[in-house]
């Protein structure tokens, strides 16, 4: 990429990472699941009546919501208020890329190169490590409910490439229109109507600037970056970006609310960015010929 779309590829990033520090500090005394749902209200409304309607059917629109946004940032949300820190969260969430890979082999039949099986086998390794040695302000249940929105976000990307749903902004808004009722009645039902109602009343201008921030800038602006850049340039060039967005986040947590990963943390997380950077390695043009030829083959 040029030195422009490098630099806004590294934005986007630091947008994404510094993200989870803003969830933390705006979620303080607002239940998570009616935080998630607030947050997606800003993401649809009023955006929804300027953006046209993707070029997909409704059904395939709408599951990619439920795994892209309500499952992934569902479980993510609540994994924080259970005590995973930002930047640990940040980082086990890139498992994301280790659950598309296999998922994929599994349900498309898309059979995993030799560098994606090791960035699998790598990332695996690195999040074990994390799950053995993490501090004890994390939780085993806070740490699997964070996956689980790892996850959630694999399927959803294999649900996208199955139905072959365009990306872009115009996705990011019309996915989102699946989430605010279901995660408002299950607030409801596990918040209670008082302590909803409460945190709606009390909503505070962290609160405020935090929905305004992780909407506005982090889905609506960093979606809006990354899809463009993903029009210009292969994937493979724009998607490892992404892997700053760790950092960025265990950097910031780090330096604005003193929390510091210990040496399991940030050697697991090392093991799975690494892994991750395998597995996003770019196929050789040989193989990619062999996929159309394979393809040419089963169209005959």
């Amino acid at each position: 990429m040029n030195t422009r779309d490098s630099l806004l590829a590294a934005l986007v990033a630091t947008i994404w990472g510094f993200n989870f520090v803003v969830i933390d500090w705006g979620m303080a005394d607002v239940p998570p699941l009616l935080f998630v749902a607030l947050r997606f209200v800003a993401v649809v409304l009023p955006a929804i009546f300027f953006i046209p309607r993707p070029a997909a059917p409704w059904r395939s629109i709408l599951a990619i919501g439920v795994f892209m946004s309500l499952g992934q940032f569902g479980f993510l949300y609540v994994a924080m208020a259970a005590g995973m820190p930002p930047g640990l969260a940040a980082l086990v969430l890139q498992a994301q890329v280790v659950f598309t890979i296999v998922i994929a082999a599994g349900v498309l039949r898309e059979v995993p190169t030799i560098a994606q099986s090791a960035g699998v086998a790598l990332g695996v390794v690195g999040l074990v490590v994390v799950g053995l040695g993490r501090g004890g302000h994390v939780t085993l249940a806070a740490l699997s409910l964070c996956l689980l929105g790892a996850l959630s976000w694999g399927i959803g990307n294999v649900v996208a490439r199955a139905t072959k749903v365009p990306g872009g902004l115009s996705l990011t808004v019309w996915s989102a229109l699946v989430v605010p009722v279901p995660l408002l009645a299950l607030s409801l039902v596990i918040d209670g109507p008082t302590a909803v109602a409460t945190a709606l009343a009390g909503f505070s201008w962290q609160a405020a600037l935090s929905t305004l921030y992780t909407a506005g800038l982090a889905s609506l602006v960093g979606y809006g970056i990354f899809n463009t850049l993903l029009a210009r340039w292969p994937s493979s060039a724009v998607v490892p970006w992404v892997l700053l967005a760790p950092v960025v986040a265990m950097a910031s947590a780090w330096a604005l609310l003193d929390q510091r990963p210990n040496a399991a943390e940030v050697g697991g997380g090392v093991l799975l960015l690494v892994g991750v950077l395998v597995a996003l390695r770019p196929r050789s043009a040989v193989q990619e010929q062999d996929d159309l030829v394979e393809e040419d083959l089963c169209l005959t």
